[in-house]
Order: C-alpha cells, then sequence, then structure tokens
C-alpha cells in the first residue's frame, strides 16, 4: 500500500485505541468478545433498580425492561492522578472522569509520552446528555447550599469535555466538543481527520463517552421508540424490534500515515477517506433516517478514499435493529455501492453486542472495523437468525455473518466501511484499511531494559502484573519492542524499576517477582550524575571488550585514541584492551593509555546515551580524562600527556617522582594548549574544585604527578551536595566501594562495568546501570541507547489506575459543603 492515494490526500493511521465499554475494560477485551459473539446486557432486579434510584411503580411496570448495557465502576475514578481534589472529583460529571482516563490510555496505546511528542496533540469529543449535574448535584440540598455549586459547571458541562482532557492531560493541539447525537464520534473522527490533514495538529484523539444517570436502569417502553421489547438487539434480524441503552468510552489515535510510519507507531489500520452530511428536511420527521443522505455520504467517503465498492469486505453499519431504520440503511448502502455483485460484503453491528452508546456508537463501530482488519477476522453477528425480508439482502452486496471468519488478503487490501447516523441527521460514514505491512525489525542487542513507574507502589506493582500478564499472552512480541514502548513512549513518574531481560520468559519471571514486591516499592530521589574516573591503578585487560564488540560509539572512541596513542608507543594499544592471542608489551605507557582509552570511551558512550556530568573526579591519571572531558585538553594531548605521566612514575620508583622529572613533565605540558574547564571536576591536589587558574597552570600538572592524591577528600566535597550520584567509568566497583566504606551516604554509586567476579556479562551490567539511573530519574537518550536497532512501538497494558468511588447521591445527606477555599480552583501537578 502507498502512503498516498493518486488523488494526492495522505492516508490517516490509526495508531492507538483505548476504552472501557460493556464488558470489557480494554479494547483486547472487548476483541474477545466481538469475536466469541458475546451478549454484554445486564438484566436486572427489581431491587437493584430501586436501590439506584429508580421508582418502584416504574421499574414494576409491565412495559419497563429491566436491561441495559452497562460499565462497572463508573462511580469510581483516580483522582490523585490527575491532581483533583476528593471534592472536585465528586462534583465532576463521572462521564468526564472516564473520557480522561480513557485519553490517558489511548495516548499510551500509541507508545508516545506526550510530554516528549514533537507536535501538538488535538482532542476532539462528544458526549451523552450530563445527567449527574440535574439528577445528583442540584438534587442535594446541602450541595445546592455550599460553596461548590458555584464551581460545578465546568465539571460538568459538554463544553469543557475536550478543553479539560487537553488541560490534565498537558495537550496543546485544538481541543472541541463535538455534538451530533448518535454519530458524535465519527464526526469527531472527521474532524480529526480533517485536522490532521491541514497540519492543525500532528496527532488526534477522538471520541465520545456515554453514561446515563443512575448507573443502571433499563428503559420503559414508548410507541414508536427504537428500544426493543425482549431487551435484545438484534440487526437485520426478521425479528428485530429495536435496540438497547449502551453505556460506556471509546478514544481513538490518528496520526498522519507518513508521520506514523517514520516513528515506527504500531498501526491498526489506515482511515483512507471520510465523509459527513446532513438529511435535511426530506423525510419524515426530524429523528427519521434518510436513505437519500445515507447513500450520498457513504458514496462520497468512497469518492474521498479513491477505492472501489467491490474492494470493501466489511461494513460495520449504524444497525440499531429498528423495522424502520434497517431496511433503509442497507437500501442507502446499496445505491452507494452502486454494483451488480452480490454477497461480497459482510455487515455487523457493535449495537448487538454492547447496545446503542448513543454519543459513542461511532466510536466502538470503528474500533471493532479496526480490530476485525488489525486481526484479519469478521466478527459474527449476534442475536441473528433470519433476514429481515425488508432488506431483500440477496439482492444486496452484502451478507450477514453468523460466525467469526477469517479475513483472508486478496487482489487488494482488506477494506471496510463504518457508518454512523445521528438523530436529526447528522450522517457520517469512514472507509478503513488494513495497515501497511511493519518493515523487518533490525537485529537488536542480546539484553534489554524494561522501566516502570507509576505515582504509587501499589501502581506500579499492578503495572508489572498486568505487563507479566500480556507477555505471556503474546508469545510473537519482540521484547526489544517492549523496552523501546516503555522508554519512549510512557510517562516517567516517581515510583521506578527496571529489569534487565534477555527474552520474554526472562520477563515475565522478573515482572511477576516485581508485582509481589509492592511494600518495597519507594520513591527514589532525583540525582545528578558525577562521572568518576578510576585512573590506570584499576585497569583490567578485557573488561570492556563485549562493550567494544556492541556498542558502535565505544569502538569508535577506542579506535580514535588507538591512532592517536601509536606513533608515541610504536604498537596499537587495542592489544591490551581487548582479546588477543598475542600477550601485549609490559610497557607502563601503554597500559595508561590503554585504561585511557577505556574510561574516555565510556564517558563518550554514557554522554551519547545523554547522561551529561553534573560534575568529574579523577583517581591519579583519571584526572586527565576528566580534564580532557571538561575541555581542558584536547584528545591528542590527552593520551600523550597519560603516557608521558606514566613513563616518569615508572622510573621514579617507590620514592615518588623527584622534582627534575616533574619540571621535565610541566615543560612538556606547556607545550598544550590549555583551557579553562567548562564542566567542574574535582582537583586530585586540592581535594575541592579545580579553578580556572589552576587547571591551565603546568605547575599544577607537575604537582598533580608528584603529590598524593586527595580523593576521600574530593568525595567528601561532592557528599556536600545532596542529590549526587556517581558513575565509575572503569573496570569494576573500585572506587563506588570506597564510597560506601567512608560511609559517605550523602553519595549513591553506581559502576559501568561489572567486577571480574561479578558472573554477569559487561552489556548486561551496563544496561542494568542504565536502568538504575533512569531510576534515579536520570533522562536517557533511549533511541541512542538502541543504537542502529529500530525498535517499533507495540500496544502494552495502559497505566492502572487506582480508582475509588467519588459520588454525590440526591439528598443522601453524606454531603459536606465546602469551606471557600475549597471551593475555588485550585493548582495541582500535571502528570509528568
Amino acid at each position: 500500500m502507498t502512503t498516498e492515494p493518486e488523488d494526492g490526500m495522505e492516508p490517516i493511521a490509526v495508531v492507538g485505541l483505548a476504552g472501557r465499554v460493556p464488558g470489557a475494560a480494554t479494547m483486547a477485551e472487548f476483541w474477545r468478545n466481538q469475536r466469541d459473539g458475546v451478549e454484554s446486557v445486564t438484566r436486572f432486579s427489581t431491587r437493584q433498580l430501586v436501590d439506584a434510584g429508580w421508582p418502584a411503580e416504574m421499574v414494576t411496570h409491565p412495559d419497563y425492561v429491566p436491561a441495559a448495557a452497562v460499565v462497572g465502576d463508573a462511580d469510581q475514578f483516580d483522582a490523585e492522578f490527575f491532581g483533583y481534589t476528593a471534592q472536585q472529583a465528586e462534583l465532576s460529571d463521572p462521564q468526564q472522569r472516564l473520557f480522561v482516563e480513557c485519553v490517558w490510555h489511548a495516548l499510551e496505546d500509541t507508545g508516545h509520552d506526550p510530554s516528549r511528542f514533537d507536535g501538538a496533540v488535538g482532542v476532539y469529543a462528544g458526549c451523552f446528555a450530563n445527567k449527574y449535574l440535574p439528577l445528583n448535584l442540584l438534587a442535594n440540598a446541602r450541595f445546592r447550599r455550599s460553596l461548590a455549586a458555584f464551581s460545578a459547571r465546568p465539571y460538568n458541562d459538554k463544553d469543557f469535555l475536550a478543553t479539560r482532557a487537553a488541560y490534565l492531560c498537558n495537550l496543546r493541539g485544538p481541543a472541541m466538543t463535538v455534538q451530533t447525537a448518535c454519530s458524535t464520534s465519527l464526526v469527531a473522527i472527521h474532524l480529526a481527520c480533517q485536522a490532521l490533514l491541514g497540519h492543525e495538529c500532528d496527532m488526534a484523539l477522538a471520541g465520545a463517552v456515554a453514561l446515563p444517570i443512575p448507573l443502571i436502569g433499563g428503559y420503559p417502553l414508548v410507541a414508536g421508540g427504537i428500544f426493543a421489547r425482549d431487551g435484545h438487539c438484534r440487526p437485520f434480524d426478521a425479528a428485530a424490534g429495536g435496540t438497547i441503552p449502551g453505556y460506556g468510552v471509546t478514544v481513538v489515535a490518528l496520526r498522519r500515515l507518513s508521520d506514523a510510519l517514520a516513528d515506527g507507531d504500531h498501526i491498526r489500520a489506515v482511515i483512507r477517506g471520510t465523509a459527513v452530511n446532513n438529511d435535511g428536511s426530506t423525510k419524515f420527521g426530524f429523528s427519521a433516517p434518510n436513505m437519500q443522505a445515507q447513500a450520498e455520504v457513504i458514496a462520497t467517503a468512497h469518492a474521498v478514499a479513491g477505492v472501489p465498492s467491490e474492494t470493501i469486505g466489511y461494513v460495520e453499519a449504524h444497525g440499531t435493529g429498528t423495522p424502520l431504520g434497517d431496511p433503509i440503511e442497507v437500501a442507502g448502502l446499496t445505491k452507494a455501492f452502486d454494483t451488480r455483485e452480490r454477497g461480497f460484503c459482510a455487515l455487523g453491528s457493535v449495537k448487538a453486542n454492547v447496545g446503542h452508546l448513543d454519543a459513542a456508537a461511532g466510536a466502538v463501530g470503528f474500533a471493532r472495523a479496526v480490530l476485525a482488519l488489525e486481526h484479519g477476522e469478521i466478527p459474527p453477528s449476534i442475536n441473528f437468525e433470519t433476514p429481515n425480508p425488508a432488506l431483500v439482502l440477496d439482492r444486496t452486496p452484502f451478507y450477514v455473518p453468523t460466525t467469526v471468519r477469517p479475513w483472508p488478503r486478496g487482489a487488494t487490501p482488506r477494506r471496510a466501511g463504518v457508518s454512523a447516523f445521528g438523530v436529526g441527521g447528522t450522517n457520517a460514514h469512514v472507509v478503513l484499511e488494513e495497515a501497511p505491512a511493519r518493515p523487518d525489525a533490525v537485529p537488536a542487542r542480546g539484553s534489554q531494559v524494561l522501566v516502570l513507574s507509576a505515582r504509587t507502589g501499589k501502581a506500579l506493582a499492578a503495572a508489572a502484573g498486568n505487563l507479566a500478564g500480556h507477555l505471556d499472552r503474546h508469545d510473537d512480541v519482540d521484547i526489544a519492542d517492549v523496552a523501546y514502548t516503555l522508554q519512549a513512549g510512557r510517562s516517567g513518574f516517581p515510583v521506578r524499576r527496571h529489569l534487565v531481560c534477555r527474552d520474554r520468559t526472562e520477563a515475565v519471571a522478573a515482572l511477576h517477582t516485581l508485582a509481589g514486591s509492592a511494600s518495597a516499592t519507594g520513591v527514589v530521589p532525583a540525582r545528578q550524575v558525577v562521572f568518576v574516573f578510576p585512573g590506570s591503578g584499576s585497569h583490567r585487560p578485557d573488561a570492556a571488550a563485549e562493550i567494544y564488540r556492541d556498542e558502535p560509539v565505544f569502538a569508535e572512541q577506542v579506535d580514535r585514541c588507538a591512532e592517536l596513542a601509536r606513533p608515541r608507543l610504536g604498537y596499537d594499544l587495542r592489544r591490551l584492551l581487548l582479546p588477543s592471542t598475542v600477550d601485549g608489551p609490559d610497557d607502563p605507557g601503554g597500559g595508561a593509555a590503554a585504561a585511557f582509552a577505556l574510561q574516555w570511551s565510556l564517558a563518550r558512550l554514557w554522554q551519547s546515551w545523554g547522561v551529561e556530568p553534573a560534575a568529574m573526579i579523577g583517581v591519579g591519571d583519571g584526572e586527565y580524562v576528566a580534564a580532557c572531558l571538561a575541555g581542558v585538553l584536547d584528545l591528542a594531548d590527552a593520551v600523550d600527556l597519560t603516557i608521558a605521566g606514566a613513563g616518569i612514575r615508572s622510573r621514579a620508583g617507590a620514592d615518588g617522582v623527584p622534582d627534575l622529572p616533574a619540571a621535565e613533565f610541566a615543560g612538556e605540558v606547556a607545550g598544550y594548549e590549555l583551557k579553562p574547564p567548562q564542566v567542574p571536576y574535582i582537583s586530585g591536589v586540592t581535594g575541592t574544585w579545580i579553578g580556572p587558574e589552576e587547571a591551565v597552570e603546568p605547575a599544577y600538572w607537575a604537582r598533580h604527578l608528584r603529590g598524593p592524591d586527595r580523593f576521600a577528600d574530593g568525595l567528601r566535597e561532592l557528599a556536600g551536595e545532596r542529590g549526587r550520584i556517581l558513575l565509575e567509568l572503569g573496570p569494576g566497583r573500585v572506587l563506588t566501594e570506597a564510597v560506601a566504606r567512608q560511609g559517605i551516604t550523602e553519595l549513591a554509586a553506581l559502576s559501568a562495568l561489572p567486577p571480574a567476579d561479578a558472573g554477569r556479562s559487561g552489556p548486561a551490567h551496563l544496561l542494568d546501570t542504565v536502568g538504575r539511573l533512569w531510576q534515579s530519574t536520570v533522562d536517557i537518550n533511549w533511541d541512542a541507547v538502541h543504537g542502529t536497532a529500530r525498535p517499533r512501538r507495540v500496544s502494552l497494558p495502559g497505566y492502572p489506575f487506582q480508582r475509588r468511588r467519588y459520588w454525590i447521591g440526591p439528598d443522601t445527606g453524606s454531603y459536606e459543603p465546602l469551606g471557600l477555599e475549597e471551593a475555588s480552583w485550585t493548582s495541582r501537578s500535571l502528570p509528568s
């Protein structure tokens, strides 16, 4: 599939789905229910309905049907996550609370962290009529007397649905509330596509929510109404008598296809064309459907998409199951398809499974079609036995599948249509196409680091358990894709943990362990990184051989140092640093140069991963690395200085460096161009911060060569400011262990390479250190960590919201009036 059709309009990629609909708390559960033909309708007892607030005389009437497709725990919300006070949560329309949680999950499903997304994110959304304010809040006398009553509108009015979601999720694109009754959410999708094509935003979230009050209930039968007497929606069936109420929320995330492909997004499907129109007045009445207008909107969407109707294999219809609406809809579809071919296109309606979600109906039908394309299966239409004869189905392009069917690819990509028709006449249609094939993954490193964060330990444990279950169920997942999605596509919260694994099996086991240790999970304080260079005294041959093999940046810097040292040494220092069948020469200068190359190259590797030192400290000739990294010396001079200094020290013996060789050394340093340091570092001569005058004075370097090193004093100087973490850039933990021995608890310490007896590979240890730094809130450039590999974003479980009930009932006496300060707008911290 090409990214642009012949007419030049760029397709729109569906890169995220989220929702809570009857019978399903996630889109994965929703698809399983659709595939398995599950009817998610609940029948309530009289006691349940009366307890919910319905009058007994209503629910016991013979024309009252005690059934609806509802969502559980709709009175609950994770107020703390979104920075709400308990009082703000209580006075908010539950629709707005459900919607913003779903927006957050849709963003997560894209694999993009909105705080790091390079572009504007828009929101196009609608909702069912607000019933919470009139039936609960204003029906509560204590609430009406409270100052909170004056603050209720922004938390309840439809006008603020999209803008509040944008505020709470820190989204900066257009935020618009859309209202066209039953077609609201599909119209929102249409508008989101238009905004993307017009470059008004770079990602768009579109959807709607419908949550009547009370949260459970049935419906009275009304002459000429749309609801079914038997409590079942039977689209296109001869026994169809109407639909049933459905509750829920669905949000989709969209991007321009070219952008989604460039970023390795998980593209579930592609929108090829959309259209919207209105019935006008040429119909029986305001709420009646119009066949001609429906046909026109479908034909227009086909034309915009530039696809023949014969290539469309499935239509997710509006399908309310009414004796009037179904025949009109099929007639309109048949006219729009304008083909002599018969029975090639499946026809279905999600309303048979989850009821009519009012404003959210179009989006949930859209999600069903997207998932059918993604999974290559056509879901069954439940409650269907005999076609409604008024459809004349055998003379149309359509058939109604009663079992799940494989949807093989043909000469053209799989395609589907989605319709939504609103009471009042606003009609919408979308043409979908299967996603383009994903490029083959570039081979990744042997181990991966998975990162998880949450606002609380309980939430983090839940996240670990949910991810373990997801990986257990999906044995085809690439662990590198999982790692990258968690690293680059999720917001970082204060409670953090990480794990390093080689494959899915290791990851599942480690995640299960983490899920069982919630009480041990705490907030890690923020840290500034201090690079620590141990010098040649701790050098170990072959310590970084695996890093040289796996990390091109490290290898490039080692090679660069080797070429600079070759004229002075007369041989290749890599013989002292990397595996070789030939022993390297017993040369102090070569050993020191090899140690310098290793430590310099590790520092440059960490910098390429986005870890910049706030400060540095070195032991002995390790200070040469710090000075070079700070810009005092260029690399060639630093290598030369290291070799020269090692030669002098080797001739000096146990009595130290005499004055004459030290003076000669100062003379050699005077030949270099020395500059003031651009990064602060600790002097080994003074044990405190080096001054700019000292760093450029040749005599300083003579004193450094000759005198004792004051590393311990330097550590105490570093400990004077809290929040520092030492990163030892050498082979092992010689210096980090010194911190522990001296009892300097103010400093945390990590090592870049494992000690010789660690029993762990260098690359795995290196990644573990990456994870530990991230745990300490150090920013990591994850794209750089993955190097030439280009992992893809994948769909993973969303944040496990820690919900609790926030509810004000009518005249229950349970509401305490708020004070003036509590009732006013309050500041809060955004999810970061």
